[in-house]
């Protein structure tokens, strides 16, 4: 079984957490999901089946998604593999995930391939050259849906064009700490990006997780595309660096994070929001290097922390108690 693509550090990784490349594309001959049937949406997972069968470098695990559990495919969610939309509905819906979690195609969510290439650290064109890779191999052996004049064709207007969104996961604890980062949301969205917590929304993001993400596909080529998110994403790298510099100048900051620090190791109990609020700062301190903790192992602990992957776990349902109790549990023992 090959390593999670998430247990490993990549460029950039003092802000950079990961990187991903989505394609959406869609089987000439169908129908777009919501109007398939339940035997044509299995017929669909089947053909896209027997397309990535065959392919070259890749080989895929198929999980149909009404064979798993609730938290199976909750888990799944947490780790950014599948979409919360996809998780919500099971019927006629299928994943194809590499032993390495680093490729994942969600078939029959609001297009019939979903394809997500997800590598750590700052790696926009090595996850764009494989996804385009892939992409090339299933195009020859599907017809996809496509126009000379609108390019690829999407159940969602707006995806129309390239059917491409490509992210990157930044850890922006010191935009968030000085204010900057409300107005920094604005200002991306005039440049046709978009920047909102990768793990809830907006400038209240936890963790101070936030996904910066292209949201123009049409008129664009994916190589523009990219080059304007690498662009800007390297501007919001810089200027949380600065910022960090900014916040470390004041003797509360280091005292937040070893504060923050002393309650993970310590706590008896601790619920989802409160972790990522605390090990956004550890982070924060493990960069600056004023805390003994690789990066690696906590993004683990994000991944792992959070409620359906805890539950997971120990193979059986846990309620909210149980949960925060085995939560500070794990957590004492990776910090010990």
């Amino acid at each position: 079984m090959s390593a999670k693509w998430y247990l490993g550090t990549g460029a950039q990784n003092d802000v950079v957490i990961s990187t991903s490349i989505h394609l959406a594309r869609n089987i000439k001959q169908f129908p777009f999901p919501a109007s398939l049937s339940m035997q044509d949406k299995l017929k669909v997972n089947s053909v896209i089946k027997n397309a990535t069968d065959g392919l070259n470098d890749y080989s895929f695990n198929y999980y149909e998604m009404k064979t798993l559990s609730q938290a199976e495919v909750v888990s799944l969610a947490e780790r950014h593999l599948v979409s919360p939309e996809f998780a919500s509905s099971r019927d006629g819906r299928a994943l194809l995930l590499t032993d390495d979690e680093a490729v994942s195609v969600m078939l029959n969510e609001e297009d019939h391939i979903r394809l997500q290439v997800m590598y750590a650290g700052f790696a926009l064109d090595e996850a764009y050259r494989t996804a385009d890779k892939i992409d090339t191999q299933l195009s020859d052996k599907l017809q996809f849906a496509f126009d000379d004049r609108l390019g690829y064709l999407t159940q969602d207007p707006t995806a129309l064009g390239t059917g491409m969104k490509a992210s990157v996961v930044l850890h922006l604890p010191a935009l968030v700490s000085s204010s900057q980062i409300t107005k920094l949301i604005t200002t991306v969205s005039k440049l046709g990006l978009s920047l909102r917590g990768s793990y809830g929304e907006g400038a209240a993001a936890k963790g101070d997780m936030f996904r910066l993400s292209n949201t123009i596909t049409l008129g664009i080529s994916e190589k523009a595309a990219i080059e304007n998110l690498k662009s800007i994403a390297l501007q919001i790298a810089a200027q949380e660096r600065v910022a960090r510099e900014e916040i470390f100048k004041a003797p509360v900051t280091e005292d937040r994070i070893f504060r923050a620090y002393g309650v993970l190791k310590y706590a008896r109990m601790i619920d989802t929001s409160e972790f990522m609020e605390l090990i956004s700062l550890v982070r924060l301190g493990a960069v600056k290097g004023i805390i003994n903790m690789d990066c690696a192992q906590i993004e683990a602990l994000m991944i792992h922390m959070q409620p359906a992957t805890i539950s997971l776990s120990v193979d059986r349902p846990l309620d909210r108690i149980e949960r925060d109790k085995l939560r500070a549990q794990l957590v004492r023992q990776s910090l010990n």
